[in-house]
């Protein structure tokens, strides 16, 4: 056996709630650079004037990373990343933490679960997790997308781009994208756990692995997958429209029209390699710390809770 042991005592909503937000973290931790060149990559061609000149600042996600280490210095890779691991404390808990709960709730209690009540719990958790996070979201992308050349700095700090997309935008402005993100998240929840949660049980069905390192990370890895197939033009979408200036776009479906008229379809699965490099990979942090969480939590609370 690799890593903890599974627990004889199933891990409660509290440990799964605190272990997924904690293990999402970790993977944005490692996984940051990726993520923050997926962005560049998505909203490059956005500007007329790179689009005219048929050039292109960023080709590919190193030459991204490089240019960005040349260009703007190694902090630059991790732009945002206060607001993220803001994002993944209160996102990834509910929509990954409370997914087991929620999706025992649609079943009544029933250790069998469908395909349909794990979408459903999927698009649930997904939705509320946006509810709860979307400020986060919304400044961290803005930070990504910011570069330190040409005039400076869009926002000086995490607080102070909370309060100036506040001043200028209004509240509403922090939850700029909701719609495009619930879609995404809708998309990425049911990819990514339901996928997750398939691969896994089947690999344990048919004895093909165990329930350790090896099968979570088999199933994280194919989950990853799957989600950047599905997610990839949402995703482009709600990235370009979070970013955007004030009226540049009247809503994400204009944005959406607006890429594919100028850009082309292609346009929508922009950044493909690194969301893939990066889903991939922090789907395999998260799920595998995740899972070792869990048990390592439950474990500490079994052994102060056994008599001496």
């Amino acid at each position: 056996m690799v890593g903890f042991k599974p627990t004889d005592v199933p891990p409660t909503a509290a440990v799964k709630f605190v272990g997924a937000g904690t293990a999402a973290c970790i993977a944005d931790l490692i996984t940051f650079p990726l993520d923050t060149a997926k962005v560049r990559l998505q909203i490059q061609g956005e500007n007329k004037v790179a689009v005219e000149a048929r050039t292109a600042q960023y080709r590919g996600v190193f030459g991204t990373m490089a240019t960005m280490v040349k260009n703007e210095g190694p902090r630059s890779l991790y732009n945002g990343l206060v607001a993220g691991l803001q994002r993944q404390m209160s996102f990834a808990s509910v929509r990954i933490g409370l997914y087991d709960s929620v999706k025992h709730f649609y079943t009544k209690g029933s250790e069998h679960a469908g395909i349909g009540s794990r979408l459903l719990a999927g698009c649930t958790t997904g939705a509320m997790a946006v509810a709860v996070a979307q400020p986060t979201d919304v400044v961290k992308v803005r930070f990504q997308a910011q570069a330190r050349i040409e005039g400076g700095r869009r926002y000086q700090g995490t607080l102070d781009a909370y309060k100036t997309i506040a001043r200028e935008e209004g509240v509403r402005g922090l939850w700029k994208g909701t719609s495009p993100n619930i879609t995404r998240n809708a998309l990425v929840n049911c990819a990514e756990l339901v996928t997750y949660d398939l691969i896994k049980d089947a690999l344990l069905k048919y004895n093909l692995m165990t329930d350790n390192l090896p099968c979570h990370f088999t199933s994280a890895f194919g989950a990853g997958f799957c989600t950047t197939v599905i997610a990839s033009p949402v995703d482009v979408v709600k990235t370009r429209y979070m970013n955007s200036a004030p009226g540049q776009y009247g809503s994400a479906v204009k944005c959406a029209l607006a890429m594919l008229r100028k850009e082309g379809p292609l346009a929508f699965y922009k950044g493909f390699t690194p969301s893939f490099l990066r889903l991939g990979s922090w789907n395999v942090v998260m799920f595998v710390t995740y899972e070792q969480l869990k048990r390592a939590m439950m474990a500490a609370r079994g052994s102060r809770e056994a008599p001496f």
